[in-house]
Protein backbone atom coordinates (compact mmCIF):
# COMPACT_ATOMS: atom_id res chain seq x y z
CA UNK A 1 0.00 0.00 0.00
CA UNK A 2 1.40 3.37 -0.99
CA UNK A 3 -0.24 5.65 1.55
CA UNK A 4 -1.62 5.64 5.09
CA UNK A 5 -5.17 6.04 3.88
CA UNK A 6 -4.92 3.10 1.51
CA UNK A 7 -4.15 0.41 4.04
CA UNK A 8 -7.80 -0.50 4.43
CA UNK A 9 -9.08 -3.31 2.22
CA UNK A 10 -12.47 -3.73 0.62
CA UNK A 11 -14.00 -5.25 3.76
CA UNK A 12 -13.12 -2.16 5.77
CA UNK A 13 -14.30 0.08 2.96
CA UNK A 14 -17.68 -1.62 3.01
CA UNK A 15 -17.82 -1.35 6.78
CA UNK A 16 -16.83 2.29 6.73
CA UNK A 17 -19.19 3.17 3.89
CA UNK A 18 -22.07 2.14 6.11
CA UNK A 19 -20.71 4.15 9.01
CA UNK A 20 -21.61 7.62 10.14
CA UNK A 21 -18.87 9.93 8.92
CA UNK A 22 -19.37 12.81 11.30
CA UNK A 23 -18.54 10.88 14.49
CA UNK A 24 -15.80 11.67 16.95
CA UNK A 25 -13.44 9.47 18.97
CA UNK A 26 -15.57 9.68 22.09
CA UNK A 27 -19.10 9.76 20.71
CA UNK A 28 -20.82 7.64 18.11
CA UNK A 29 -24.25 9.17 18.52
CA UNK A 30 -25.27 11.07 15.37
CA UNK A 31 -28.95 11.39 16.27
CA UNK A 32 -30.88 10.74 19.46
CA UNK A 33 -30.72 7.04 20.20
CA UNK A 34 -28.98 6.17 16.90
CA UNK A 35 -25.54 4.70 17.49
CA UNK A 36 -23.55 3.42 14.52
CA UNK A 37 -20.00 2.48 13.66
CA UNK A 38 -17.48 5.30 13.81
CA UNK A 39 -15.61 5.82 10.56
CA UNK A 40 -12.12 4.35 10.85
CA UNK A 41 -10.56 7.14 8.79
CA UNK A 42 -12.00 9.74 11.19
CA UNK A 43 -10.75 7.80 14.21
CA UNK A 44 -7.31 7.44 12.63
CA UNK A 45 -6.92 11.19 12.26
CA UNK A 46 -5.00 11.20 15.56
CA UNK A 47 -3.21 7.88 14.95
CA UNK A 48 0.39 8.54 13.93
CA UNK A 49 1.29 4.85 13.79
CA UNK A 50 1.50 2.92 10.54
CA UNK A 51 -1.03 0.13 9.97
CA UNK A 52 1.60 -2.34 8.82
CA UNK A 53 0.54 -5.57 10.57
CA UNK A 54 -1.15 -8.03 8.23
CA UNK A 55 -3.81 -10.58 9.11
CA UNK A 56 -1.31 -13.46 9.40
CA UNK A 57 0.91 -11.34 11.66
CA UNK A 58 -1.93 -10.62 14.08
CA UNK A 59 -3.21 -14.21 14.04
CA UNK A 60 0.23 -15.58 14.94
CA UNK A 61 0.86 -12.79 17.46
CA UNK A 62 -2.37 -13.93 19.13
CA UNK A 63 -1.13 -17.53 19.11
CA UNK A 64 2.28 -16.49 20.41
CA UNK A 65 0.62 -14.51 23.20
CA UNK A 66 -1.26 -17.66 24.22
CA UNK A 67 1.80 -19.94 24.26
CA UNK A 68 4.56 -19.00 26.68
CA UNK A 69 7.65 -20.71 28.07
CA UNK A 70 5.51 -21.97 30.96
CA UNK A 71 3.93 -24.61 28.75
CA UNK A 72 7.30 -26.05 27.73
CA UNK A 73 9.04 -25.89 31.11
CA UNK A 74 6.49 -25.21 33.86
CA UNK A 75 3.66 -27.57 32.97
CA UNK A 76 5.33 -30.39 34.94
CA UNK A 77 4.75 -28.48 38.17
CA UNK A 78 1.09 -27.86 37.22
CA UNK A 79 0.54 -31.54 36.40
CA UNK A 80 2.08 -32.62 39.72
CA UNK A 81 -0.46 -30.53 41.65
CA UNK A 82 -3.71 -32.05 40.38
CA UNK A 83 -2.91 -34.72 37.80
CA UNK A 84 -5.22 -35.05 34.77
CA UNK A 85 -7.74 -32.59 36.26
CA UNK A 86 -5.25 -29.84 35.38
CA UNK A 87 -6.80 -30.06 31.90
CA UNK A 88 -10.10 -28.76 33.30
CA UNK A 89 -8.25 -25.97 35.10
CA UNK A 90 -6.59 -24.88 31.84
CA UNK A 91 -9.99 -24.91 30.10
CA UNK A 92 -11.68 -22.95 32.90
CA UNK A 93 -8.95 -20.31 33.13
CA UNK A 94 -8.72 -20.15 29.33
CA UNK A 95 -12.47 -19.48 29.15
CA UNK A 96 -12.16 -16.57 31.60
CA UNK A 97 -9.22 -15.12 29.69
CA UNK A 98 -11.34 -15.39 26.56
CA UNK A 99 -13.98 -13.25 28.28
CA UNK A 100 -11.29 -10.69 29.11
CA UNK A 101 -10.25 -10.66 25.47
CA UNK A 102 -13.86 -10.29 24.31
CA UNK A 103 -14.20 -7.21 26.54
CA UNK A 104 -10.92 -5.76 25.25
CA UNK A 105 -11.95 -6.68 21.70
CA UNK A 106 -15.27 -4.85 22.01
CA UNK A 107 -13.52 -1.72 23.28
CA UNK A 108 -10.79 -1.82 20.62
CA UNK A 109 -13.33 -2.50 17.87
CA UNK A 110 -15.18 0.63 18.97
CA UNK A 111 -12.01 2.71 18.59
CA UNK A 112 -9.20 0.89 16.71
CA UNK A 113 -7.01 4.00 16.75
CA UNK A 114 -6.14 3.51 20.43
CA UNK A 115 -2.60 2.26 21.02
CA UNK A 116 -3.56 0.30 24.13
CA UNK A 117 -6.67 -0.98 25.88
CA UNK A 118 -5.45 0.89 28.99
CA UNK A 119 -6.76 4.09 27.37
CA UNK A 120 -10.31 2.89 27.96
CA UNK A 121 -9.67 2.76 31.72
CA UNK A 122 -8.70 6.42 31.47
CA UNK A 123 -11.76 7.23 29.36
CA UNK A 124 -14.41 5.43 31.41
CA UNK A 125 -12.98 5.36 34.95
CA UNK A 126 -11.25 8.73 35.04
CA UNK A 127 -7.75 10.14 34.78
CA UNK A 128 -6.71 8.87 38.22
CA UNK A 129 -7.38 5.19 37.56
CA UNK A 130 -6.09 5.63 34.02
CA UNK A 131 -2.79 6.99 35.32
CA UNK A 132 -2.52 4.19 37.87
CA UNK A 133 -3.24 1.52 35.24
CA UNK A 134 -0.98 3.07 32.59
CA UNK A 135 2.12 3.46 34.74
CA UNK A 136 1.52 0.18 36.60
CA UNK A 137 1.17 -1.76 33.36
CA UNK A 138 4.31 -0.19 31.88
CA UNK A 139 6.29 -1.00 35.04
CA UNK A 140 4.96 -4.58 34.90
CA UNK A 141 6.11 -4.85 31.28
CA UNK A 142 9.61 -3.60 32.14
CA UNK A 143 9.90 -5.97 35.12
CA UNK A 144 8.69 -8.90 33.01
CA UNK A 145 11.17 -7.84 30.34
CA UNK A 146 13.97 -8.04 32.91
CA UNK A 147 12.77 -11.49 33.91
CA UNK A 148 12.53 -12.68 30.30
CA UNK A 149 15.99 -11.44 29.32
CA UNK A 150 17.43 -13.37 32.27
CA UNK A 151 15.45 -16.43 31.14
CA UNK A 152 16.72 -16.07 27.55
CA UNK A 153 20.36 -16.13 28.65
CA UNK A 154 19.73 -19.04 31.05
CA UNK A 155 18.06 -21.14 28.34
CA UNK A 156 20.78 -20.15 25.86
CA UNK A 157 23.49 -21.37 28.24
CA UNK A 158 21.53 -24.59 28.87
CA UNK A 159 21.10 -25.15 25.13
CA UNK A 160 24.82 -25.00 24.44
CA UNK A 161 25.59 -27.02 27.57
CA UNK A 162 23.86 -29.98 25.85
CA UNK A 163 26.72 -29.84 23.33
CA UNK A 164 29.38 -29.57 26.05
CA UNK A 165 29.92 -25.82 25.55
CA UNK A 166 29.99 -23.71 28.73
CA UNK A 167 28.83 -20.12 28.16
CA UNK A 168 27.88 -19.34 31.76
CA UNK A 169 30.55 -16.64 32.05
CA UNK A 170 29.05 -14.81 29.05
CA UNK A 171 25.46 -14.55 30.24
CA UNK A 172 25.61 -10.75 30.47
CA UNK A 173 26.86 -10.50 26.89
CA UNK A 174 24.14 -12.88 25.68
CA UNK A 175 21.49 -10.74 27.39
CA UNK A 176 22.90 -7.55 25.88
CA UNK A 177 23.12 -9.13 22.43
CA UNK A 178 19.52 -10.38 22.46
CA UNK A 179 18.24 -7.04 23.72
CA UNK A 180 20.12 -5.05 21.06
CA UNK A 181 18.87 -7.32 18.26
CA UNK A 182 15.24 -7.31 19.41
CA UNK A 183 15.28 -3.56 20.04
CA UNK A 184 16.53 -3.19 16.47
CA UNK A 185 13.66 -5.36 15.24
CA UNK A 186 11.21 -3.04 16.99
CA UNK A 187 12.86 0.11 15.66
CA UNK A 188 13.05 -0.83 11.97
CA UNK A 189 9.33 -1.06 11.20
CA UNK A 190 6.20 -2.64 12.63
CA UNK A 191 6.10 -5.02 9.64
CA UNK A 192 9.51 -6.41 10.66
CA UNK A 193 8.28 -6.94 14.21
CA UNK A 194 5.21 -8.75 12.86
CA UNK A 195 7.29 -10.98 10.61
CA UNK A 196 9.68 -11.94 13.42
CA UNK A 197 6.76 -12.78 15.72
CA UNK A 198 5.17 -14.82 12.93
CA UNK A 199 8.22 -17.10 12.70
CA UNK A 200 8.72 -17.26 16.46
CA UNK A 201 5.14 -18.49 16.80
CA UNK A 202 5.60 -20.94 13.91
CA UNK A 203 8.53 -22.57 15.74
CA UNK A 204 6.49 -22.99 18.95
CA UNK A 205 3.51 -24.39 17.07
CA UNK A 206 5.68 -26.85 15.17
CA UNK A 207 7.13 -28.32 18.38
CA UNK A 208 3.70 -28.67 20.01
CA UNK A 209 2.17 -30.32 16.94
CA UNK A 210 5.20 -32.65 16.66
CA UNK A 211 4.85 -33.64 20.32
CA UNK A 212 1.11 -34.31 19.97
CA UNK A 213 1.73 -36.37 16.81
CA UNK A 214 4.46 -38.34 18.61
CA UNK A 215 2.06 -39.07 21.48
CA UNK A 216 -0.67 -40.28 19.12
CA UNK A 217 1.71 -42.69 17.41
CA UNK A 218 3.06 -43.98 20.73
CA UNK A 219 -0.48 -44.62 22.04
CA UNK A 220 -1.59 -46.36 18.84
CA UNK A 221 1.34 -48.80 18.90
CA UNK A 222 1.21 -49.23 22.71
CA UNK A 223 4.78 -47.99 22.99
CA UNK A 224 6.68 -49.18 26.07
CA UNK A 225 9.70 -47.21 27.28
CA UNK A 226 12.37 -48.05 29.80
CA UNK A 227 13.74 -45.86 32.55
CA UNK A 228 16.13 -43.28 31.09
CA UNK A 229 18.08 -40.29 32.35
CA UNK A 230 16.14 -37.11 31.62
CA UNK A 231 18.07 -33.81 31.39
CA UNK A 232 16.94 -31.43 34.11
CA UNK A 233 15.86 -34.25 36.41
CA UNK A 234 18.06 -35.36 39.32
CA UNK A 235 16.34 -38.71 39.83
CA UNK A 236 15.79 -41.62 37.44
CA UNK A 237 12.56 -41.71 35.45
CA UNK A 238 10.17 -44.64 35.70
CA UNK A 239 9.52 -47.10 32.90
CA UNK A 240 6.01 -47.07 31.46
CA UNK A 241 3.64 -47.53 28.53
CA UNK A 242 1.90 -44.88 26.44
CA UNK A 243 -1.82 -45.41 27.00
CA UNK A 244 -5.08 -43.53 27.49
CA UNK A 245 -5.37 -45.39 30.80
CA UNK A 246 -2.70 -43.04 32.17
CA UNK A 247 -5.32 -40.27 31.95
CA UNK A 248 -8.39 -41.99 33.38
CA UNK A 249 -7.24 -44.68 35.83
CA UNK A 250 -8.00 -43.69 39.44
CA UNK A 251 -9.02 -40.20 38.27
CA UNK A 252 -9.67 -37.61 40.98
CA UNK A 253 -10.39 -33.87 40.73
CA UNK A 254 -8.14 -33.06 43.70
CA UNK A 255 -5.83 -36.04 44.28
CA UNK A 256 -3.42 -33.95 46.38
CA UNK A 257 -6.10 -32.09 48.32
CA UNK A 258 -8.26 -29.07 47.59
CA UNK A 259 -5.56 -26.56 48.55
CA UNK A 260 -3.28 -27.91 45.82
CA UNK A 261 -6.21 -27.81 43.41
CA UNK A 262 -6.89 -24.14 44.24
CA UNK A 263 -3.19 -23.29 43.89
CA UNK A 264 -3.20 -24.78 40.41
CA UNK A 265 -5.57 -22.01 39.26
CA UNK A 266 -3.08 -19.24 39.99
CA UNK A 267 -0.28 -21.21 38.36
CA UNK A 268 -2.34 -21.72 35.20
CA UNK A 269 -3.47 -18.08 35.26
CA UNK A 270 0.13 -16.89 35.19
CA UNK A 271 0.78 -19.23 32.24
CA UNK A 272 -1.87 -17.22 30.34
CA UNK A 273 -0.48 -13.88 31.50
CA UNK A 274 -0.03 -11.32 28.67
CA UNK A 275 -2.59 -13.03 26.47
CA UNK A 276 -4.02 -9.52 26.05
CA UNK A 277 -0.98 -8.44 24.01
CA UNK A 278 -2.90 -8.68 20.74
CA UNK A 279 -5.05 -5.82 22.06
CA UNK A 280 -2.01 -3.53 21.89
CA UNK A 281 -1.44 -4.13 18.17
CA UNK A 282 -4.82 -2.85 16.93
CA UNK A 283 -3.74 0.71 16.08
CA UNK A 284 -1.08 -0.74 13.75
CA UNK A 285 -3.20 -3.48 12.19
CA UNK A 286 -4.59 -3.35 8.68
CA UNK A 287 -8.36 -3.84 8.57
CA UNK A 288 -8.61 -4.08 12.39
CA UNK A 289 -12.38 -4.51 12.41
CA UNK A 290 -12.01 -7.61 10.28
CA UNK A 291 -8.82 -9.06 11.79
CA UNK A 292 -9.38 -8.41 15.52
CA UNK A 293 -12.64 -10.38 15.99
CA UNK A 294 -11.18 -13.36 14.13
CA UNK A 295 -8.00 -13.36 16.24
CA UNK A 296 -9.94 -13.15 19.51
CA UNK A 297 -12.67 -15.65 18.65
CA UNK A 298 -10.05 -18.29 17.84
CA UNK A 299 -8.43 -18.05 21.28
CA UNK A 300 -10.60 -20.85 22.68
CA UNK A 301 -9.58 -23.17 19.83
CA UNK A 302 -5.94 -22.36 20.47
CA UNK A 303 -6.34 -23.14 24.16
CA UNK A 304 -7.90 -26.51 23.33
CA UNK A 305 -5.22 -27.43 20.79
CA UNK A 306 -2.04 -26.02 22.25
CA UNK A 307 -2.63 -26.30 25.99
CA UNK A 308 -5.22 -29.03 26.46
CA UNK A 309 -3.90 -31.07 23.51
CA UNK A 310 -0.30 -30.79 24.70
CA UNK A 311 -1.12 -31.65 28.33
CA UNK A 312 -3.25 -34.64 27.33
CA UNK A 313 -0.48 -35.87 25.03
CA UNK A 314 2.07 -35.56 27.84
CA UNK A 315 -0.02 -37.44 30.39
CA UNK A 316 -1.00 -40.34 28.13
CA UNK A 317 2.74 -41.03 27.84
CA UNK A 318 4.01 -40.06 31.28
CA UNK A 319 1.80 -41.09 34.25
CA UNK A 320 1.17 -37.87 36.17
CA UNK A 321 2.60 -39.20 39.43
CA UNK A 322 5.95 -39.53 37.64
CA UNK A 323 6.29 -35.75 37.84
CA UNK A 324 8.32 -35.33 40.99
CA UNK A 325 10.32 -32.24 41.97
CA UNK A 326 14.10 -32.15 42.04
CA UNK A 327 15.96 -31.41 45.25
CA UNK A 328 15.81 -27.67 44.46
CA UNK A 329 12.05 -27.79 43.80
CA UNK A 330 12.34 -27.54 40.02
CA UNK A 331 10.76 -29.91 37.50
CA UNK A 332 12.04 -31.43 34.29
CA UNK A 333 10.41 -30.27 31.07
CA UNK A 334 7.54 -32.62 30.15
CA UNK A 335 8.38 -32.05 26.47
CA UNK A 336 11.92 -33.28 27.02
CA UNK A 337 10.57 -36.32 28.89
CA UNK A 338 8.18 -37.26 26.07
CA UNK A 339 10.76 -37.02 23.31
CA UNK A 340 13.36 -38.75 25.48
CA UNK A 341 11.00 -41.66 26.13
CA UNK A 342 10.37 -41.82 22.39
CA UNK A 343 14.08 -42.47 21.91
CA UNK A 344 14.95 -39.01 20.57
CA UNK A 345 18.10 -38.31 22.56
CA UNK A 346 18.57 -34.89 20.98
CA UNK A 347 15.22 -33.83 22.43
CA UNK A 348 16.63 -31.65 25.19
CA UNK A 349 18.57 -29.52 22.71
CA UNK A 350 15.50 -29.21 20.47
CA UNK A 351 13.19 -28.21 23.33
CA UNK A 352 15.61 -25.65 24.73
CA UNK A 353 16.05 -24.17 21.26
CA UNK A 354 12.28 -23.70 21.08
CA UNK A 355 12.20 -22.37 24.64
CA UNK A 356 14.85 -19.80 23.63
CA UNK A 357 12.64 -18.66 20.76
CA UNK A 358 9.60 -18.58 23.09
CA UNK A 359 11.45 -16.43 25.63
CA UNK A 360 12.87 -14.22 22.85
CA UNK A 361 9.35 -13.87 21.45
CA UNK A 362 8.07 -12.81 24.87
CA UNK A 363 10.90 -10.27 25.22
CA UNK A 364 10.24 -8.98 21.70
CA UNK A 365 6.55 -8.52 22.48
CA UNK A 366 7.28 -6.88 25.83
CA UNK A 367 9.57 -4.35 24.13
CA UNK A 368 6.85 -3.61 21.59
CA UNK A 369 4.16 -3.22 24.23
CA UNK A 370 6.32 -1.27 26.70
CA UNK A 371 7.31 1.15 23.94
CA UNK A 372 3.67 1.80 22.98
CA UNK A 373 2.56 2.26 26.58
CA UNK A 374 5.40 4.65 27.44
CA UNK A 375 4.63 6.55 24.23
CA UNK A 376 0.99 6.89 25.31
CA UNK A 377 1.98 7.94 28.85
CA UNK A 378 4.34 10.56 27.42
CA UNK A 379 1.62 11.93 25.15
CA UNK A 380 -0.77 12.25 28.10
CA UNK A 381 1.82 13.78 30.42
CA UNK A 382 2.04 17.56 31.00
CA UNK A 383 5.80 17.17 31.60
CA UNK A 384 7.86 18.61 28.70
CA UNK A 385 10.71 16.20 29.49
CA UNK A 386 8.51 13.10 29.40
CA UNK A 387 6.66 14.53 26.43
CA UNK A 388 9.80 14.13 24.34
CA UNK A 389 9.17 10.35 24.39
CA UNK A 390 5.69 10.84 22.90
CA UNK A 391 6.80 11.14 19.28
CA UNK A 392 7.20 8.63 16.47
CA UNK A 393 10.19 8.19 14.18
CA UNK A 394 10.10 8.59 10.42
CA UNK A 395 9.40 4.85 10.29
CA UNK A 396 6.22 5.54 12.31
CA UNK A 397 7.29 3.65 15.43
CA UNK A 398 7.69 5.17 18.96
CA UNK A 399 11.47 4.80 18.78
CA UNK A 400 12.36 6.95 21.80
CA UNK A 401 9.89 5.16 24.07
CA UNK A 402 11.14 1.75 22.87
CA UNK A 403 14.78 2.70 23.53
CA UNK A 404 13.93 4.13 26.97
CA UNK A 405 12.12 0.92 27.94
CA UNK A 406 14.99 -1.21 26.62
CA UNK A 407 17.49 0.91 28.60
CA UNK A 408 15.72 -0.09 31.83
CA UNK A 409 15.46 -3.75 30.85
CA UNK A 410 19.21 -3.88 30.16
CA UNK A 411 19.79 -3.12 33.85
CA UNK A 412 18.74 -6.71 34.61
CA UNK A 413 22.26 -8.26 34.59
CA UNK A 414 23.51 -5.45 36.85
CA UNK A 415 20.64 -5.94 39.31
CA UNK A 416 21.17 -9.71 39.34
CA UNK A 417 24.83 -9.18 40.24
CA UNK A 418 24.01 -7.25 43.45
CA UNK A 419 22.73 -9.66 46.16
CA UNK A 420 20.75 -7.11 48.22
CA UNK A 421 19.14 -5.50 45.19
CA UNK A 422 18.42 -8.86 43.58
CA UNK A 423 16.21 -9.92 46.49
CA UNK A 424 14.08 -6.78 46.16
CA UNK A 425 13.93 -7.21 42.39
CA UNK A 426 12.61 -10.77 42.75
CA UNK A 427 9.89 -9.50 45.09
CA UNK A 428 8.89 -6.67 42.74
CA UNK A 429 8.90 -9.02 39.74
CA UNK A 430 6.63 -11.44 41.56
CA UNK A 431 4.40 -8.59 42.72
CA UNK A 432 4.05 -7.41 39.12
CA UNK A 433 2.11 -10.55 38.32
CA UNK A 434 -0.25 -9.70 41.18
CA UNK A 435 -0.62 -6.08 40.02
CA UNK A 436 -1.70 -7.21 36.56
CA UNK A 437 -4.81 -8.69 38.18
CA UNK A 438 -5.80 -5.15 39.18
CA UNK A 439 -5.32 -4.05 35.56
CA UNK A 440 -7.60 -6.84 34.34
CA UNK A 441 -10.28 -5.94 36.90
CA UNK A 442 -10.12 -2.25 35.97
CA UNK A 443 -10.40 -3.21 32.30
CA UNK A 444 -13.57 -5.20 32.97
CA UNK A 445 -15.04 -2.34 35.04
CA UNK A 446 -14.21 0.08 32.20
CA UNK A 447 -16.01 -2.28 29.83
CA UNK A 448 -19.10 -2.17 32.06
CA UNK A 449 -19.03 1.65 31.98
CA UNK A 450 -18.65 1.58 28.20
CA UNK A 451 -21.70 -0.63 27.77
CA UNK A 452 -23.77 1.91 29.75
CA UNK A 453 -22.34 4.94 27.94
CA UNK A 454 -23.43 6.84 24.82
CA UNK A 455 -20.32 5.43 23.13
CA UNK A 456 -21.73 1.90 23.02
CA UNK A 457 -21.75 0.51 19.46
CA UNK A 458 -24.53 -2.08 19.16
CA UNK A 459 -23.33 -3.14 15.71
CA UNK A 460 -19.77 -3.67 16.94
CA UNK A 461 -17.90 -6.74 18.24
CA UNK A 462 -20.32 -7.12 21.12
CA UNK A 463 -19.51 -9.27 24.16
CA UNK A 464 -22.39 -11.75 24.68
CA UNK A 465 -24.44 -11.66 27.92
CA UNK A 466 -22.07 -8.98 29.16
CA UNK A 467 -23.68 -8.45 32.56
CA UNK A 468 -23.10 -12.10 33.47
CA UNK A 469 -19.80 -12.72 31.66
CA UNK A 470 -18.23 -9.44 32.79
CA UNK A 471 -19.18 -10.09 36.43
CA UNK A 472 -17.93 -13.67 36.19
CA UNK A 473 -14.53 -12.50 34.94
CA UNK A 474 -14.17 -9.90 37.71
CA UNK A 475 -15.13 -12.47 40.36
CA UNK A 476 -12.58 -14.92 38.96
CA UNK A 477 -9.73 -12.37 39.04
CA UNK A 478 -10.59 -11.56 42.65
CA UNK A 479 -10.58 -15.30 43.41
CA UNK A 480 -7.10 -15.68 41.86
CA UNK A 481 -5.80 -12.80 43.97
CA UNK A 482 -7.20 -14.38 47.13
CA UNK A 483 -5.41 -17.66 46.33
CA UNK A 484 -2.11 -15.74 46.35
CA UNK A 485 -2.47 -15.42 50.14
CA UNK A 486 -2.81 -19.19 50.59
CA UNK A 487 0.84 -20.04 49.98
CA UNK A 488 3.95 -18.58 51.60
CA UNK A 489 5.74 -18.27 48.24
CA UNK A 490 3.05 -15.96 46.83
CA UNK A 491 1.86 -14.20 49.98
CA UNK A 492 4.67 -11.61 49.91
CA UNK A 493 4.00 -10.53 46.31
CA UNK A 494 0.26 -10.43 47.05
CA UNK A 495 0.82 -8.07 50.00
CA UNK A 496 3.21 -5.94 47.92
CA UNK A 497 0.55 -5.71 45.20
CA UNK A 498 -2.07 -4.48 47.70
CA UNK A 499 0.40 -1.90 49.04
CA UNK A 500 1.03 -0.68 45.49
CA UNK A 501 -2.72 -0.40 44.86
CA UNK A 502 -3.35 1.53 48.08
CA UNK A 503 -0.32 3.84 47.90
CA UNK A 504 0.05 4.57 44.17
CA UNK A 505 -3.59 3.98 43.23
CA UNK A 506 -4.76 6.09 46.15
CA UNK A 507 -2.32 8.86 45.20
CA UNK A 508 -3.50 8.91 41.56
CA UNK A 509 -7.21 8.95 42.40
CA UNK A 510 -6.92 11.51 45.22
CA UNK A 511 -4.71 13.76 43.10
CA UNK A 512 -7.33 13.71 40.34
CA UNK A 513 -10.04 14.47 42.91
CA UNK A 514 -8.22 17.52 44.30
CA UNK A 515 -7.25 18.82 40.87
CA UNK A 516 -10.87 18.66 39.67
CA UNK A 517 -12.30 20.16 42.86
CA UNK A 518 -12.00 23.81 41.68
CA UNK A 519 -13.64 22.86 38.39
CA UNK A 520 -16.58 21.22 40.16
CA UNK A 521 -17.01 24.29 42.35
CA UNK A 522 -17.07 26.45 39.23
CA UNK A 523 -19.67 24.17 37.70
CA UNK A 524 -17.35 23.07 34.88
CA UNK A 525 -17.52 19.40 35.84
Amino acid sequence: MSSHSSVHDSSDTADNAAAVTNTTVTNTTSTAGARTSADLADLDASNSMKRGLKNRHVQFIAIGGTIGTGLFLGSGRSISLTGPSIIFVYIAVGAIMFLLMRAIGELMYRDPSQHTFINFIHRYLGYGWGKFAGWSYWIVLVLLGMTEITAVSTYFVTFFATFGIDLAAWKWLIELGFLVVLTGVNLIAVEVFGEVEFWFSMIKITLIVAMIATAIVMVIVGYHYNSVSVPGQDHPSLAGTASLHNLVDNFQIAPNGWLAFLMSFQMVFFAYEMIEFVGVTVSETRNPRTVLPKAINEIIMRVLIFYVGALAAIMVIVPWRSFQPNADGSFASPFIMVFRFAGLNWASALVFFVVITAAASALNSLLYSAGRHLYQLAQDSPSPTLGKLGVVSRRQVPARAIVASAALIVLSPIINAIPGVKGAFVLFSSASSAVILFIYILTMVAHRRYRRSADFMPDGFVMPAWRVTNTLAIAFFVFIYVTLFLDSSTRGPAIAGVVWLVVFGGYCVLREHWQERPLRRAGVK
